[in-house]
């Protein structure tokens, strides 16, 4: 029980204020989810009608993908054939397929998208590649993909959304509205617990459920809850058992716990036992077929729903209503978006890409995090300088591998957006001599990584990499670095020698040109981590889970090894993940989840709660005051973080609850409004299996990074 103690209002490094006024407040907006065009119980009806129509050979061959990335479709039923495109940040155009886009927008990845913190943004995205998808004829895009980051070397971070459930929840549920809306389906992916890709066909997540609601479930019920039509099993298995074919995971999780009524398909070949398959709750086996180059145990006739189910149904191991129930799933979902009533396809689309190339420019800018400014940013073009610009990914856009490549076209590099503004002010030399170092104004540095589904990578940059970068800042002490990646990176070895560092992700087709606009200053860097970058990789909570006497390694080999022995990948870290990690543990990160340098400053002042106290169930409004006082424009991104003050349960020191992306002209103050909810007082309950409130105070803390609280209240909660 909660021991109560006296109100009590904190101020940090900011003044008083008078008593609230319930009218000054305004009233928090009200998220509107994706309503598909036919509402489910009438898709169903129609569903079940054709399903009473079709052979149980028909029902089948619905059950598992044709063609690598399709479903079936009947001709006399007027159900379509659906192709099933990757990925989350734009159309993967696979060229060895027919009638391809010939060219698709490659925005900036998912966790740049995650560093704008800018939910319209993230909507506006998801929308430019819906819009691709139908100019396509693409039904479903298989993203957006949302596991939550855990271990800073897992090659798929770049296709998420960074380590805080709260942020990521609420960037998905917009993609989510963003992408539907243009009639293109969204699929939730990869459910659950897919944390890392080493060897991830062969990886169990033991983790439990309190761990689950709170960290990596809150994001797919985000979704879920905005109407996403269509959710992806993970390769990994879950306490002991594939996702994909997991009655608990995805019945009794995804179905239940969390409501989730649509269509759920698998990764393609993650699962390896039809029976349970048919009785777990997946609707839809991808790809259905095996695949000629993959070794010969995943090409077993037993893993294939359509291979196998017949004979099931003959043996008694499976009844025909459970085939009738994922028909009828596939079905309901493909009449509840419209396809039957409606082309997929639509051309006018084409028109729009102009304007798609402008969203991904935006997210560029808006990305591109400052990490670390010795007043050397930014560099005036006007000025006596001459810019050196070298490093590996000074004349190539860097992007990630696997089922989220996305190519693009007419690409902008950092070398030539940086010529268009500075013009021959900027030389890039691949290998400078000592003598071309220091007789540069400024040096600008850009290094990066490869990463890619299917393995993870180090944390550490290479040797030569922090080899050459200590050699150019020893000679130069103008050095700004870009970092290109899909992580956090070991940048220690030099952090504390350069006079500059930016976080460039991967930017896209179009990125550098923000990028090169933040150098110059035309734009005022505004985006801040979604993930916590950690000193070395052994004070994170994911080290060790390599087995010892094993190493990482690269291609995909590894990847489809499902013979190789189950490696159990233990989450004893359960809710501390993140800056939750290292606040508990008392380590200091390099930098920090939320921090974000800007060209201009901002004072926090005069927050203010609508009451003293509530009661349990009931929500709280408040408001401060967020003024620009530099003389540059800018966007500061308020974050909201809610402190237990004594628990019965261990909790962390904080957590992100609310935020909100404010832009302030020079000089101009604005007055910020936030409403916290029940449910961000909450803890998940082991023992009701519930969230549970228990009443006493609570820290309402408002700052500019996890590790930068500029004011603080204290509010009581009553029964």
């Amino acid at each position: 029980m909660k021991r109560l103690i006296p109100f009590l209002v904190v101020f940090t490094l900011i003044g008083a204020c008078s008593e609230p006024n319930v009218q000054e407040y305004k009233t928090d907006t009200i998220f509107q989810p994706f309503q598909p065009p036919i509402a489910y119980n009438d898709a169903k009806k129609q569903a079940v009608e054709i399903l009473n129509q079709m052979t149980i050979d028909e029902k089948i061959s619905l059950i598992g993908g044709h063609n690598v990335f399709f479903t079936k479709g009947f001709e006399k039923f007027n159900v379509p054939a659906m192709y099933l495109s990757d990925a989350t940040q734009g159309v993967n155009i696979r060229r060895h397929l027919d009638d391809q886009l010939e060219k698709s927008v490659a925005f900036p990845s998912p966790i740049a998208l995650a560093s704008t913190w800018n939910t319209e943004l993230a909507s506006n995205y998801a929308k430019s590649i819906g819009e691709e998808c139908r100019a396509g004829e693409i039904a479903v895009l298989l993203g957006p993909g949302m596991n939550i980051y855990r271990v800073s070397q897992n090659g798929r971070n770049f296709e998420y959304f960074g380590e805080d459930p709260y942020l990521a929840a609420r960037m998905i549920e917009n993609y989510v509205v963003g992408m539907q809306g243009t009639g293109t389906m969204a699929t939730l992916k990869h459910f659950v617990a897919n944390n890392t890709d080493y060897k991830r066909r062969t990886s169990n997540s033991v983790v439990d459920k309190r761990t689950l609601h709170e960290i990596y479930l809150p994001a797919f019920e985000a979704g879920v809850d905005a109407g996403v039509m269509g959710v992806m099993t993970s390769y990994n298995l879950v306490n002991g058992e594939y996702a994909g074919q997991s009655k608990e995971v995805i019945t009794g999780i995804l179905r239940e716990d969390l409501g989730f009524k649509w269509l759920v398909m698998s990764d393609w070949w993650s699962v390896y036992d039809a029976e349970k398959v048919i009785k777990s709750g997946l609707d839809l086996d991808m790809p259905g077929e095996p695949r000629a180059e993959y070794p010969d145990y995943m090409k077993k006739d037993e893993f294939f729903l359509r291979s196998s189910a017949k004979s099931l149904l003959e043996e008694g191991k499976v009844k025909e209503e459970d085939i009738d129930r994922m028909v009828t799933n596939i079905l309901t979902t493909e009449i509840a978006m419209g396809l039957l009533e409606r082309p997929i396809k639509d051309a006018s689309y084409f028109d729009n890409f102009d304007q798609h190339i402008e969203v991904a420019l935006q997210t560029g800018r808006e990305s591109i995090v400052l990490l670390k400014n010795d007043n050397i940013l930014p560099i005036v073009k006007t000025g006596e300088i001459s810019i050196l610009l070298t490093g590996e990914y000074s004349d190539k856009i860097p992007h990630g591998g696997g089922a989220a490549e996305v190519v693009g076209y007419d690409h902008v590099t950092m070398l030539t957006a940086l010529k268009e503004i500075y013009g021959e002010k900027v030389t890039y030399i691949e290998n400078p001599t000592d003598e071309d170092i220091k007789t540069a104004s400024h040096v600008i540095y850009s290094t990066g990584t490869f990463d890619s589904e299917g393995w993870d990578k180090s944390f550490d940059l290479s040797e030569n990499i922090n080899n050459e970068i200590k050699r150019i800042t020893a000679l130069n002490k103008n050095t700004v670095v870009s970092v290109s990646s899909g992580s956090g990176m070991n940048m220690s070895a030099w952090n504390d020698d350069i006079a500059g560092l930016i976080y460039s992700w991967y930017p896209g087709q179009i990125g550098f040109k923000g990028f090169a606009e933040i150098v110059a200053g035309i734009t005022n860097p505004s985006a801040k981590l979604p993930i916590t970058i950690e000193k070395k990789f052994e004070d994170s909570p994911g080290h060790g889970y390599i087995p010892e006497g094993k190493e990482l390694y690269t291609g995909w080999d590894e990847d489809h090894r499902i013979i190789d022995p189950i490696i159990d990948v233990k989450y004893d870290e359960g809710v501390f993940v993140g800056y939750r990690w290292y606040e508990n543990k008392g380590i200091e990160p390099l930098y920090a989840f939320g921090f974000g340098l800007s060209y201009t400053e901002y004072e926090y002042s005069n927050l203010l709660l609508e009451n003293e106290s509530i009661r349990t169930g009931e929500k709280i409004n408040l408001k401060i005051d967020i003024e620009n006082t530099g003389a540059v424009d800018g966007k500061e991104i308020v974050q909201i973080y809610v402190r237990d003050v004594e628990s019965s349960v261990k909790r962390p020191l904080k957590e992100l609850k609310d935020f909100h992306k404010v832009s302030l002209a020079a000089g101009e103050k604005q007055t910020v409004y936030f409403t916290l909810k029940d449910r961000d007082f909450a803890f998940w309950d082991a023992e009701t299996e519930d969230w549970k409130i228990e009443p006493g105070q609570f820290e309402i803390l408002v700052g500019a990074a996890s590790n930068n609280i500029l004011a603080s209240a204290i509010l009581e909660i009553t029964n």
